[in-house]
């Protein structure tokens, strides 16, 4: 569907087309432009794995840690009326909520707003896959981040 994004982030180094005809080079452009919005914004910039996370990542692993993102979305923004919305991701307890509100992929609102996916539909599995990859190469970038800090 290309009535959001027409790529999709498979993995934070390996760009892979969701349409005949673009370019790596043309998602990476596209994720670069969202990775600057979230930026220049005081609330999505503030969000940040404490080392508790970090330490949860790492014990648990990334595919793991991809497994929880699927069903936290799946059950929790997936129907066209998500119980809560609006205020059904947590501010802590697990990175991917963390990730979550700093990519704006925390309610129905957000994904609106930041990514073009309409409100009152329910999310059908491209655009969960989308939510997900962009989720999962924030907490890459972030545990990266972290890494060539300490």
């Amino acid at each position: 569907m290309e009535r959001f994004k027409q790529w999709i982030i498979l993995d934070f180094l390996n760009w892979i087309p969701a349409c005949a005809g673009m370019t790596n080079q043309n998602m990476f452009a596209d994720y670069e432009k969202l990775k600057l919005r979230l930026v220049k914004s005081r609330f999505r910039s503030s969000f940040t794995l404490k080392p508790k996370d970090l330490g949860y990542i790492n014990k648990k692993g990334l595919d793991e840690i991809r497994k929880h993102a699927e069903e936290f979305i799946r059950e929790r923004l997936a129907p066209a009326s998500p119980k809560n919305d609006g205020r059904q991701t947590p501010f802590r307890g697990h990175p991917v909520f963390i990730a979550q509100h700093a990519t704006a992929t925390c309610c129905r609102g957000c994904l609106e707003k930041w990514h073009q996916i309409p409100k009152n539909q329910a999310l059908n599995d491209e655009e969960i896959r989308y939510i997900i990859d962009i989720i999962m190469s924030w907490i890459r970038d972030e545990a990266e981040n972290k890494k060539a800090r300490d």
